[in-house]
């Protein structure tokens, strides 16, 4: 074999692979029809890859067979929002790649099921109209997404449109020909898409503003007056037209930004909810974004999705603590996982103590109520007969601080300790509870040790923070217990507690569970921390599990445990938390929320 056909076997061999490889995504897709309405046979018209100088696909040509490449949510038990992605190419290409997988993906990651659309592309040779093939394609996608609803575990009345460049034309064109009978369909299945997401899109066929490779590929070359305003989307637009989100950059070259401001100047005439985001720079085909301002739009797109309640937002994990003895107040710490702590503010105080006996802020405890505020009590003092209180909007602007003399009514009380909320979402109230020693009730733990602390844990309830029922015991634990923090599991209610007895030592923790949040409580479990002293518990559900973060004091360290199939596992080496962290409480906040605190 010569060198130069040694040369041509070998590029041909590595095309092959590398359409292989190209391919094997897209056999994941499946046809969209049983039967291609208005097909042409047409054995030499075939399917190919578009390929750039070093052998890379870019976009497919000449698509014979529909296909929606199916991209889903892997949560079984919820029903996803779901969008249709229709990559763009100017009607004679598909950049599935880049405007169709790595959308999917982002998609994805946000919560949304994803199907990207392989449509057919306007010709002549297979089709008998070739205008309204890859609308009937888009139709199609919509009435199939709806028709598997419950087999993807899809909402039917969240199913979106996305479109880039010619894909966007094709995108609008399903949000506002959605009721042209452009071929045979069995039942009432709507093809209307219940949002649109249209990004540097082809709109009009107006000379002047069109894109001509797209219009000339759809309607042909002498289209009649008729024909290009019907496919001139901005003029199809009424009040029934699906929310709209668009995206485009001022210098594109190829495609006008005036096709984008037309549509939305049609929407906001109609009436119809829209958002639309102009960049400075990008040019034309940025994709999910590479440079410049136009980088922003996911993001933008994201917000769009909650403010629209189509995805709920992403939540994040806080830590509230306090440092050295609780004097300069409450800390907070992020987290993505559960697993990496960051602090925030550079680990300085977001809310300084004033009131108690000692003015201290410890043991902070957080969690949002039905009231939609953020409630916060704490430790004032060693030797108090009352808690800290205060709420927020956005756990930056707080209320004024309030002592609540729980324990004023026992005048031998000597403390007041780690107080904690929990919301009853059944009796729309607050349960308050904290840790506190009576002298000479329950002597049969009392001992020296300790310093003759004997806790018991009690409890008061409140709907408004101002009037409250008279203080009750709520656990009588037949030891000298603290640190109690409930929250609510499958069949009620767990606690998770510190025994806090020195002689014979303890110093761990268990948990004890109830029906109902006021108790009565089991009988604690055995320990499920190790051979450690551990005290201030907080728990959350990471993955299904509950985890739950306490002070390693004695050691001087923060550690956390989380339920496994036998047990509870140490995971304290898989953690990272802030230096000099004490135990608080942990809680998930939406990130927008994060973001406004990171700028503190």
């Amino acid at each position: 074999m010569t060198r130069k056909n040694k040369r041509l076997f070998f590029g041909i061999a590595f095309l092959m692979a590398l359409s292989f490889n190209c391919f094997s995504q897209e056999n994941a897709g499946f046809a969209l029809w049983d039967k291609i309405p208005g097909a042409v046979k047409n054995e030499t018209y075939k399917e190919e890859p578009r390929l750039d100088s070093n052998g890379n696909r870019t976009g497919i040509r000449k698509v014979t067979e529909p296909t929606l490449m199916p991209f889903l949510v892997q949560n079984n038990g919820i029903n996803n929002p779901a969008v249709i992605v229709c990559p763009g190419g100017g009607y004679s290409v598909l950049s599935i790649d880049k405007e169709g997988i790595k959308v999917a993906e982002w998609f994805n990651s946000i919560g949304v099921s994803a199907f990207v659309l392989k449509y057919r592309l306007p010709s002549d040779e297979i089709m008998k109209d070739k205008i309204i093939g890859p609308l009937q394609d888009a139709q199609e996608a919509i009435r199939t997404l709806r028709r598997n609803a419950d087999k993807w575990h899809i909402d039917p009345s969240k199913i979106g449109i996305m479109g880039f460049s010619a894909g966007g034309h094709l995108a609008s064109t399903a949000s506002t020909h959605y009721l042209d009978k452009v071929y045979d369909h069995k039942g009432d299945i709507s093809a209307r898409p219940d949002f649109s997401m249209l990004i540097y899109p082809v709109i009009s066929m107006e000379k002047g503003i069109t894109h001509n490779g797209s219009k000339e590929s759809l309607l042909g070359k002498t289209a009649s007056d008729e024909l290009i305003s019907k496919y001139s989307n901005e003029k199809q637009i009424n009040e029934n037209t699906p929310p709209t989100f668009l995206v485009h950059a001022t210098d594109d070259g190829a495609v006008p930004v005036e096709n984008s401001i037309n549509y939305y100047l049609a929407l906001k005439k109609n009436k119809v909810a829209a958002e639309m985001h102009l960049y400075q720079n990008g040019g034309h085909g940025f994709g999910l974004g590479t440079k410049g301002t136009n980088i922003d739009w996911p993001a933008a797109l994201e917000h769009w999705l909650v403010a629209n309640k189509i995805i709920t937002e992403k939540s994040v994990y806080l830590f509230s603590y306090f440092k050295g003895n609780g004097e300069d107040g409450l800390h907070l710490a992020y987290s993505e996982d559960g697993y990496k702590w960051q602090s925030l503010k550079n680990d300085s105080s977001f809310l300084t103590p004033e009131v108690g006996k000692d003015k201290l802020m410890r043991d902070p405890c957080i969690i949002k109520g039905g009231d939609g505020l953020y409630h916060m009590v704490w430790t004032v003092s060693w030797t108090d007969k009352g808690i800290g209180y205060a709420s927020s909007k956005d756990l930056i602007h707080w209320s004024k601080q309030k002592f609540i003399p729980v324990m004023a009514h026992e005048n031998e009380t000597r403390n007041t300790w780690a107080p904690e909320i929990t919301y009853d979402e059944v009796n729309k109230e607050y349960m308050i509870y904290w840790a506190s020693t009576i002298p000479g009730r329950f002597p049969e733990t009392q001992t020296t040790e300790d310093s003759g602390y004997n806790h018991r844990i009690y409890y008061t309830t409140t709907k408004d923070f101002k009037s409250f029922s008279p203080t009750k015991l709520l656990y009588e634990s037949g030891f000298n217990v603290i640190d109690a923090t409930i929250l609510k599991d499958t069949k009620g209610y767990i606690m998770f507690l510190k025994d806090e007895t020195k002689l014979p030592v303890q110093k761990n923790l268990k948990v004890a569970y109830s029906e109902i949040l006021t108790g009565p409580y089991t009988k604690a479990s055995t320990p499920i921390t190790g051979n450690y002293w551990a005290e201030g518990p907080t728990a959350i559900k990471i993955d299904g599990k509950w985890t739950v973060y306490f002070d390693k004091y004695r050691d001087h360290k923060y550690g956390a445990i989380q339920q496994s199939g036998t047990g509870w596992e140490d995971i304290s080496n898989k953690m990272t938390f802030p230096p000099g962290i004490r135990h608080g409480s942990v809680f998930e906040v939406p990130k927008s929320v994060l973001l406004q605190l990171m700028k503190e």
